[in-house]
């Protein structure tokens, strides 16, 4: 371990946050973690060198810096304000980083109720998926002062191949919710275009050969058309539905909230809640195209 290394405390150790956890250990961080009810994600980790803690009170008394990285705003107010939480144990230079999708109206209550503690709340929430994440080359856009991020940067560099600094405290959020935003726009539109041509007889190959060649072309519409036409794979995009209805939600209360057109927003959001009550909230982004065979009684998926 490098002594010189600030102590790092982790909370969620889920498809993200395992290789957050194994890349920060691996360079040299001190790591302390919090073990959820799922064991089985801690274990090389721990044999790694990381020690381990019961309560989010000892995990931030015994960390300079504390990372979060669970599904969204109900989870981080719990470990922040549930009992034996992080609020209590709030003390003065200490950093606490939220890589979550949050609704930055949590956010901002959140980081108001720590800093007469002397505590600052970061936000900076992450994009590419858990294979980048195991690789140590997510993406980050952080929320905080230029002093804040000056001292965060090397230890998000552990597991980030590209930090970017997008503004004040909150702007990571925001950031991360439009960008989502886009992202699930050009996915619903996929499986509705998909739809539309299984409907109308016309390739849905010739579709993507097409949509391939020109500006149309995007990583998400590969990883929701492409996949699926190579091999019927629906898991190109490991992102569950009910995580996209959630990241939506928030998009479409911040829109709303300033107030701003959310046109666009509302409908993508309501493409989601269709297939999370067809019963798919569990599968991955690319099954909003099965969503899509049941709504328009077509089949698109080879199977």
């Amino acid at each position: 371990m490098n002594a010189a290394a600030p102590r790092i405390g982790f909370i969620g150790l889920g498809l993200m946050g395992h290789g957050i956890a194994k890349n920060l250990i691996a360079k040299g961080f001190p790591l302390t973690i919090r073990v959820h009810r799922n064991r089985k994600p801690a274990e090389d980790i721990l044999a790694a060198g990381a020690k381990e803690v019961k309560t989010n009170a000892e995990l931030a008394r015994a960390s300079d810096i504390v990372i979060l990285c669970v599904t969204g705003s109900p989870q981080i107010e719990e470990i922040v304000y549930g009992s034996d939480g992080i609020l209590g144990a709030a003390r003065d230079g200490l950093i606490v980083v939220d890589t979550s999708t949050a609704e930055p109206s949590s956010t901002a209550k959140i980081r108001a109720d720590l800093a007469p503690k002397g505590t600052r709340y970061v936000d900076a929430p992450l994009a590419r998926t858990p294979k980048e994440a195991e690789e140590g080359r997510l993406n980050t856009m952080v929320g905080a002062d230029e002093a804040t991020f000056a001292q965060l940067k090397p230890v998000l560099s552990a597991y980030c191949e590209n930090v970017i600094h997008v503004g004040g405290p909150g702007h990571g959020h925001m950031l991360k919710l439009v960008n989502n935003f886009m992202a699930m726009a050009i996915a619903t539109a996929t499986a509705e275009a998909c739809a539309a041509c299984a409907k109308s007889g016309v390739s849905i190959k010739k579709l993507h050969e097409i949509i391939s060649a020109g500006a149309v072309n995007s990583g998400i519409f590969q990883m929701t058309a492409g996949k699926m036409l190579e091999s019927g794979d629906l898991s190109g995009l490991k992102f569950t539905l009910v995580n996209a209805m959630k990241d939506l939600r928030y998009y479409t209360h911040m829109v709303e909230a300033l107030p701003s057109p959310a046109i666009v927003g509302e409908a993508v959001h309501q493409s989601l809640v269709n297939a999370n009550m067809l019963g798919f909230g569990d599968k991955y982004v690319a099954s909003l195209i099965e969503a899509q065979e049941k709504l328009a009684g077509v089949q698109i998926v080879a199977r």
